[in-house]
């Protein structure tokens, strides 16, 4: 049987694996090496002239669309558990955006922490720092499901420890077991029906949130994307002379 020789190249920042074999199926691997190979800045130090000079027009287009400033920060805001200034502000926009599809805001908000990618940092706010807090292709999706459920889905909520909520209130124990909660600062009921706003990844179910899959109707209007609604929410507020805030209300709150 004839042998062959197998080399592996592997790049670490790009996490791209090359494999260079000249064997069949009928050869026998004698040997295999790998070795590291980094894909980091000192690729920028002498960039090929000729690449940039083409590039130079489509970067400038695209730079003078993504640092367009569309609005201003009066704080800084990061995300965190049980609640924070930035998970409350992108679930008050979901929150808020449910009127295109209920003519009114939806009794809750929901945003998963992981969905949110970045701080929004005090000053200026550009496009750019709106596709880096929310760089994937989410969109708004209105859920409507019997109180029983939305028990469910608060359960969920404290099990992990606390997500981006909305027109809710929590009491939750550190240990993630739900001992409270309220909507528009009543009990739930759990024949009643009550609407939720989210995005479609939650909607489907993921991120432990499976209650929500148990929805009596389940609207998500084409193109209505949550770092879109995020953007007209700014540009909205911006044009009413209006810096964009957020605030800590003890949404969900942990106790012994």
């Amino acid at each position: 049987m004839k042998k062959c020789y197998l080399k592996i190249v592997s790049g670490t920042a790009l996490a791209v694996m090359f494999l260079f074999a000249s064997c069949h199926s009928a050869y026998e691997v004698t040997k295999a090496e790998g070795r590291m190979q980094p894909i980091d800045s000192t690729y920028d130090v002498a960039p090929d002239a000729e690449a940039m000079a083409l590039l130079a027009p489509y970067k400038a287009k695209i730079d003078s669309m993504m640092y367009r400033v569309v609005g201003t920060a009066e704080m800084s805001m990061d995300k965190g558990a049980p609640e924070s200034l930035l998970s409350n502000l992108v679930a008050d926009v979901l929150r808020g955006a449910a009127a295109q599809v209920l003519g009114k805001p939806a009794d809750m908000g929901l945003v998963n922490m992981g969905g949110l990618r970045n701080v929004l940092t005090e000053g200026p706010i550009t496009c750019s720092n709106i596709y880096e807090i929310l760089p994937f292709e989410n969109s708004l999706c209105v859920v409507t499901l019997k109180g029983v459920y939305l028990k469910q889905l608060f359960e969920s909520i404290a099990a992990r420890g606390g997500e981006g909520v909305s027109g809710v209130k929590l009491r939750i124990t550190k240990s993630g077991k739900l001992l409270g909660a309220t909507v528009a600062g009543k009990p739930v009921v759990d024949d009643k029906l009550y609407t939720v706003a989210t995005i479609d990844y939650l909607a489907d179910g993921n991120s432990d949130m499976t209650a929500l899959i148990q929805a009596e109707k389940r609207d998500c209007p084409p193109g209505a994307t949550l770092r879109g609604l995020f953007m007209d929410y700014v540009e909205q507020q911006t044009a009413a002379g209006k810096k964009i805030t957020s605030r800590m209300e003890g949404r969900i709150t942990v106790e012994d």
